[in-house]
């Protein structure tokens, strides 16, 4: 059976759907998985042992110049490749436009995705042959993407699978990035992907004072667009506070997998860390942590967000209450002792 899987993005999401790629492996290991992916995230899904190829894509530019020769020729390329995969079976677990359309190319007799109001947008499921309903006995994502398995006969866990990101290790080796900092370090993560997740620069500037506390460095990281703000906290933190250097998703899973925690919003790296088994403290401001917090048992959790009401395509549910550095701090200490 040739089986297509498509996860465009973002970082936290595709790290959701690994465990339905490797039950759909385990369950039938003669087949032959193809993972549709933004051309960014590509380190997340090549190598992964359960992926056999990868198909990447880049619709944000696409959508920034749909009619420009090259995104004509980009999109026509990837059409070819999808055709050339003749998928017997494609699954969507994104559930968006985009991504049902990439489904649609495929011309895959089978094009399976979530059903409303697990599905995050309506249309997508015009793209579709049958939808799934996601899990009823568990709101995270995790849980309702291993619903979608019950497409090549897959009976789903009773709970939800914690992703399993150690294959990334064999490519991080050579790719740790140095610092100004000797020994145990913390990492701060400041950005996320929307305003409403990013926690302020005073309260991660508390945090960092708390754990330099410890003993140990703090290295604030951050990606696109966030190099002021993690200059903001890396300055306010005071001494032992540093401001990480550039990293690509590689090199950053090399800083977390060699940190000895990791504090952040709601935001992929977050996950990335846990997924690589680093005690990790994520905090929740305005999301469900029960739809999208990181799993295992090495993951600590601060919530202010309002619980949501029932399953969802999107995990935002807006804020209950504040959370302070206080109450991050009380908590660390605990993951911290947990962990040991």
């Amino acid at each position: 059976m040739r089986i297509l899987l498509v996860r465009l993005s973002a970082l936290g999401d595709i790290i959701h759907a690994w465990p339905l790629a490797e039950a759909m492996r385990a369950a039938r290991p003669q087949s032959h998985l193809t993972w549709v992916v933004e051309a960014p995230f590509e380190p997340l899904v090549a190598g992964h042992p359960a992926v056999d190829a990868v198909v990447t894509t880049t619709t944000k530019s696409w959508r920034r110049r749909p009619l420009s020769t090259r995104t004509r020729a980009e999109v026509a390329t990837v059409k070819t490749r999808l055709r050339e995969l003749q998928p017997d079976l494609v699954i969507d677990v994104q559930g968006t436009f985009k991504s049902a359309l990439v489904s649609r190319w495929t011309a895959a007799p089978r094009r399976v995705g979530l059903a409303r109001p697990w599905r995050r947008e309506w249309l997508a499921g015009l793209a579709y042959t049958e939808t799934v309903e996601g899990s009823r006995s568990s709101r995270h994502v995790v849980a309702t993407n291993l619903e979608l398995g019950r497409a090549v006969g897959i009976e789903p866990p009773p709970s939800p699978v914690p992703p399993d990101g150690r294959w990334l290790l064999a490519r991080t080796s050579a790719v740790a990035p140095d610092g100004p900092w000797d020994g145990p370090y913390a990492v701060l993560l400041p950005g996320a992907g929307k305003t409403e997740k990013v926690l302020p620069p005073a309260i991660l500037a508390d945090v960092a004072r708390h754990l330099t506390g410890t003993g140990m460095a703090v290295v604030v990281a951050w990606g696109p667009g966030e190099r002021s703000r993690a200059t903001e906290v890396a300055v306010a933190g005071g001494a032992g506070v540093h401001l990480a250097p550039a990293t690509g998703l590689l090199e950053l899973a090399a800083l977390l997998a060699s940190s000895s925690v990791v504090v952040g919003g709601d935001t992929g790296p977050v996950h990335l860390a846990a997924c690589l088994g680093v005690p990790t403290l994520a905090v929740f401001l305005t999301t469900d942590p029960e739809r999208n917090g990181p799993l295992g048992d090495r993951v600590g959790i601060v919530s202010g967000a309002r619980p949501a009401a029932g399953p969802s395509g999107t995990a935002t549910t807006g804020a209950a209450r504040s959370v302070s550095a206080d109450e991050i701090g009380a908590e660390l200490d605990r993951l911290l002792v947990r962990t040991g």
